[in-house]
This record gives C-alpha cells, structure tokens and sequence, in this order.
C-alpha cells in the first residue's frame, strides 16, 4: 500500500469519526483546496520567502495536501497515477530541448 493510500485512510478515518462525510462533496472539498491554498499564501504576501513562519508553512501544505486526498479519494483517483500521467503530459507540453531554463508557457516556447 502507498504512503498516499496511508495518508487518505487516516484522513477518512478522522472524517468519520467525525462524521463530516457528509460535507464533503467534490465542489466544497475543491473550495476549501482553494481557501487553504490562499491560507498558503498568505503566509509570503508581503514579505521575502526567507522570513515566512515555516511552522505554519507546513501546518497550510498539509491542509493543502489533505483535502488533494480527499478529492482524490471521492472520485477513486489513484494518486500516484495521476500525477506520474500529468508529468506525461507536461513532457510532451515542456520538452527538454525548448523549456529547459525557461520559465516561459508552453505556448511560448
């Protein structure tokens, strides 16, 4: 079993213990990614990336991370599989020959 299996049954473990299953439909997990993910930012806004609280860096990217699981888990992703498919994806958008040292979108290579 894969660590991100791990991770996903420990998150659904709590979930229901809680029973909050219940309110957590695709759409309102994908809001909270969101609002989580701008809690992330909102932690270098403002400021140079060296002087961020690192403590509550990692407190954001695992809420970023756990409701990733989540989703994942709603639609029976296998995460491992998705992300290894979008790398895929992008070294076909990215090829090494054009984008390497370039920050430029793939369009504008």
């Amino acid at each position: 079993m894969s660590d991100w299996k791990n991770l996903q049954e420990l998150l659904i473990k709590f979930r229901d213990e809680r029973d909050w299953a219940q309110f957590h439909n695709p759409k309102d997990l994908a809001l909270a990614l969101s609002i989580e993910a701008a809690e992330l930012n909102e932690l270098y806004l403002w400021k140079d990336a060296e002087t961020a609280d690192i403590e509550k860096v990692k407190e954001e990217l695992a809420d970023v991370i756990s409701y990733s699981l989540l989703i994942a888990d709603k639609y029976g992703f296998d995460i491992s599989e998705i992300v290894a498919d979008k790398i895929k994806k992008n070294e076909i958008k990215y090829p090494v020959s054009k984008a390497k040292g370039s920050s430029k979108k793939y369009r504008e290579l």
